[in-house]
């Protein structure tokens, strides 16, 4: 066993002797940070790193099955799915570690924002931490088109879209991003070639970066109140700190960074076996047009946003708002170098990581559906209820088959069933007057197109007289009605002895 051992030592000193590696290496592990640091807040940094780790291993891996061919990529996709032992498995832990990857970005970013991170001398640190996430939604987005299903494929055809709106240079962009005037094989080779090797290689170079910058100028220390940046003054009080309170990083701070980590491992592995790998959906198929694609979850707030907004807004918001926000951000340290860090001493920065946070959470929920397209068998899968029929005349009742047959439900609900791309029907007349029924049905407005040609005079009479029955608190007298009616129908009848 000392044998064994002395050989280990003697092998470790021939490669340290000629590479140099070891002493450096332990140095960057045993360097000394304030104690300050050792929080679970200092943690997101690390995990990202790892989850990174993760990606590459398990991209490598796909790599020698997946063929980026439009006549193959989807069937590769399916035999790696069925075919290749734990390909599945192999395939969820890359999807859902991207999420990971972007969610824990994102946190990070948060918490360097609120801890004021960012300020001198870190102001290029976080220069580089903007690129990163950036670089991370690109392979976010990259990769969701290398699985070229219909989602893919018509998501992509959307991005092209709305690239051709550039000004001047949106055509030649399109056919950068295309490969060619359609979406083909070409295309795919693009964005392979994007997803393996350029927007890693860059990640890869600028993750080396950042990390030697935090190595360089040391963690940020925990803000406290009143103890404000100055640069005049902030290199030597940091130093002051460090050597007062400085504990080594491995294993006094460490040991969080590995905890955290390990549990995010495990949490990618349990969604990946519970929830198995994104897709592939159908084939791509162009001639498939009735299709709603959506992206991955960390788009989905730009898909509801999109779809919210009035056709006239769609260019200007899309290509000023991101160079605006990206901007800011770029910007941020170099404006606001120095002062308060503590985040209780900042309410404007909570005030706007919260209206951001509110803002994409509403989205993206209003992403996991599509409230602005029409349903298009809520007429016949959705019928009016009963008690909407209940104390009506003739007329009124004809004019919900009207409702029901001119297919209004695939746009408005009733009862909380039928479409939601316009507002609900319960209580339209508590809002408003007859004629401004008349007038909607007839010329339309906003969203509603006019029905004016595609009613008859009777059928709009009976339509709105219908509809200036609903005042929303007068239906549940109605549903109580019909349910004694029904409790009286079943009930059991009395026998002579009673």
């Amino acid at each position: 066993m000392p044998d064994l051992k002395q050989r280990g030592i003697d092998l470790y000193n021939w490669f340290e002797a000629r590479l140099g590696l070891g002493t450096p290496l332990i140095e960057v592990a045993e360097h000394e940070v304030p104690n300050n640091t050792a929080s679970w807040w200092y943690v997101f940094g690390s995990a990202a790193t790892v989850v990174f780790v993760l990606q590459v291993m398990t991209g490598v891996l796909l790599a020698l099955v997946y063929a980026p061919t439009a006549s193959n990529a989807w069937n590769s996709l399916q035999f790696l799915d069925h075919n290749v032992h734990l390909g599945w498995f192999l395939r969820a832990m890359h999807g859902w570690g991207s999420d990971f990857m972007v969610a824990i970005v994102l946190i990070h970013m948060v918490q360097v924002f609120l801890f004021g991170a960012y300020k001198f001398p870190r102001e290029l640190t976080w220069i580089i931490g903007v690129f990163l996430l950036l670089l991370t939604l690109g392979m976010a987005f990259t990769g969701q088109v290398l699985r070229f299903d219909q989602d893919a494929y018509w998501g992509l055809g959307i991005g092209a879209s709305i690239l051709s709106r550039v000004p001047l240079i949106g055509g030649p962009l399109v056919g950068l991003m295309l490969g060619g005037p359609i979406i083909a094989g070409t295309t795919l080779s693009r964005f392979f070639a994007l997803h393996v090797f350029v927007i890693p290689g860059i990640l890869i170079a600028m993750v080396g970066m950042h990390v030697w910058m935090v190595l360089r100028l040391g963690i940020n220390d925990y803000p406290m109140p009143g103890r404000l940046v100055s640069k005049k003054t902030y290199l030597n009080d940091y130093h002051e700190l460090e050597k007062k309170t400085g504990i080594p990083f491995v294993p006094d701070a460490a040991w969080k960074d590995a905890i955290f980590a390990a549990a995010i491992m495990c949490a990618v592995i349990a969604c990946a076996l519970w929830f198995g790998p994104f897709g592939p959906s159908g084939q791509p198929d162009p001639t498939i047009i009735e299709t709603a694609p959506k992206p991955d979850y960390f788009f989905l707030w730009l898909y509801a946003v999109l779809a919210y907004l009035p056709p006239a807004l769609e260019t200007p918001v899309l290509f000023i708002m991101p160079v605006i926000g990206i901007a800011a951000l770029i910007l941020l340290p170099l404006l606001s170098g120095e002062g308060e860090k503590h985040v209780s001493r900042r309410p404007a920065a909570v005030l706007i990581v919260s209206v951001i946070a509110v803002s994409l959470g509403v989205f993206t929920h209003l992403g996991t559906y599509t409230p602005w397209s029409p349903i298009m068998n809520a007429w016949t899968s959705d019928p009016t209820p009963v008690s909407y029929l209940h104390n009506r005349t003739p007329l009124e009742r004809e004019g919900a088959i009207v409702l029901q047959y001119k297919q209004c439900r695939n746009c408005h609900s009733i009862g909380g069933e039928g479409g939601l791309r316009g507002p609900a029907l319960d209580a339209v007349a508590a809002h408003m007057t007859e004629d401004q029924i008349i007038r909607q049905v007839l010329q339309g407005d906003g969203n509603m197109p006019a029905y004016g040609n595609a009613l008859s005079p009777s059928e709009t009479t009976a339509l709105v007289k219908f509809l200036t029955t609903l005042h929303g608190h007068d239906l549940q007298p109605a549903v109580d009605a019909s349910r004694r009616v029904v409790s009286a129908a079943t009930a059991t009848p009395p026998t002579n002895n009673q």
